[in-house]
């Protein structure tokens, strides 16, 4: 595994991801995804949907606001309590969560007894809605995407006539005005989520905890295909904390958040150690609870066959996704010597690698070869992500397609362009990132060839 220097470089070097406002100087917790972070991204979100929305029954989805009446905030605790204590450097001013700093010493400067009193700093960053920028016109960026969920339970439920067991998904962005931030993209400011409120009868909430602990666990050993030793789950309880994975003794006593009687963790060994990159939280009725008192609203569910009327507890399995881009680079990257040279691999899974194959011509300057070339990417443009590129020789396009993922490349040569060569075969090479094998293929059949690898 790199350490996080060489995964930044990668990053910039390959258009992945960029500082965000970057001319500028940048902007702290805020970054630019590049044409290739774009692709991963959003493959890893048609994963997450996929196997949350589209394979089941019992999960629907909606796309709510980023801006809410300010009330959901009050309501869900978030403006009283969603708070990290702040200290700063009375020497350098820098400034730090109190509860992060190891020791009496300014982790910046050094200096011993120069921090101040820990305050609260509620991590929610405020707006105003309307011409008029005076109190009653404040509202905040959402810092999750839960409670667009929780306020449209009713809405959901009704229109869609679910019945209890269902769940309620939605990906989106939110915004947390972080004290610090650090770890390139593990710790934003601006960042997307993707979580589901899976909806339960009162006293039937441990087993669906542990149900979805498991589902979301096996996802993402399957889907980002993460070793056993890289990944593992936190187990908080009010009463202590422990790991069931990897590194048992590695864990500290931690409590669950005030609306949750338990948490699970998924844990990822990132370079900076054991971070968290999902939560699965058991929620009980707080939240519904919270905004029926509120708001006035009933959002109890009547069950027609047992005549049963409740607030439904809630199971929220919860996880961003610029962390789970983190974690597809760490687990896919690798360095390997061939021919007495190094070659850098990203062997992401082919469902998230952003392009599927690149189509390389092994002479620019013949058009009947750059034709050919051109001709098969726009062919299989319709079915893949397909780039044409000859801005190198064959063996530093190579390089380069291994080094951002791409499973495949096809090699046109004079072979492939040429009926009047004496050694014209009328096929292209397609060459696997994984093996470095080559195989000779029609060009009639590379579509399909291509297809077929691409669901083993």
């Amino acid at each position: 595994m790199p350490d996080m220097d060489t995964m930044v470089s990668l990053c910039k070097r390959r258009g992945f991801v960029f500082q965000g406002s970057e001319i500028y100087g940048g902007i702290g917790g805020f970054w630019d995804y590049g044409p290739l972070g774009v692709e991963l991204k959003n493959n890893i979100k048609r994963a997450w949907w996929k196997a949350m929305v589209q394979d089941r029954d019992d999960i629907v989805g909606i796309d709510a606001a980023i801006i809410m009446n300010p009330n959901v905030w009050v309501a869900s605790g978030h403006v009283a309590t969603f708070n990290d204590p702040l200290v700063e450097c009375k020497n350098c001013h820098h400034r730090f969560r109190a509860d992060e700093i190891p020791g009496e010493a300014c982790p910046h400067c050094g200096n011993k007894g120069t921090l101040t009193e820990p305050r609260q700093f509620n991590v929610m960053f405020k707006t105003h809605v309307g011409p008029v920028e005076d109190d009653a016109a404040i509202a905040y960026l959402r810092p999750e995407t839960a409670q667009g969920i929780f306020v449209n339970f009713s809405n959901v439920q009704q229109s869609m006539r679910k019945k209890i067991p269902f769940g309620i998904a939605q990906m989106g962005r939110s915004f947390r005005n972080e004290i610090i931030t650090g770890n390139f993209i593990f710790r934003d400011r601006e960042f997307e989520q993707m979580e589901m409120e899976f909806f339960v009868k009162p006293g039937s909430e441990d087993e669906w905890h542990d149900h979805w602990r498991d589902e979301r666990l096996a996802w993402w050993k399957k889907t980002l295909n993460i070793r056993d030793e890289n990944i593992r789950v936190k187990v908080i309880r009010k009463e202590r904390t422990y790991i069931i994975g990897p590194d048992p003794d590695d864990v500290k006593e931690e409590k669950p958040p005030h609306y949750s009687k338990g948490n699970y963790d998924i844990e990822y060994r990132f370079p900076m150690g054991w971070s968290e990159v999902e939560g699965i939280a058991s929620r009980t009725d707080w939240d519904l609870g919270a905004h029926q008192k509120l708001s006035g609203k009933d959002l109890t569910y009547f069950d027609d066959e047992t005549k049963e009327k409740y607030i439904p507890y809630v199971v929220e399995p919860a996880m961003g996704v610029d962390r789970a881009v983190l974690v597809a680079l760490f687990e896919s990257y690798t360095e390997e010597v061939v021919r007495d040279e190094k070659r850098i691999v990203l062997r992401l899974p082919k469902t998230l690698a952003p392009l599927k194959v690149a189509v390389l011509p092994l002479a620019r300057n013949r058009p009947e070869i750059v034709e050919l070339a051109k001709k098969i990417v726009a062919e299989l443009k319709p079915y893949m992500m397909a780039m044409y590129d000859d801005t190198a020789s064959i063996g530093r396009l190579y390089r380069r397609q291994d080094e951002i993922g791409t499973p495949f490349c096809v090699t046109v040569d004079h072979q492939s362009a040429l009926p009047g060569d004496e050694k014209y075969d009328g096929k292209v090479t397609i060459r696997d990132r994984d093996s470095m094998e080559q195989i000779r293929v029609p060009v009639a059949e590379v579509k399909n060839v291509l297809l077929s690898r691409l669901v083993e």
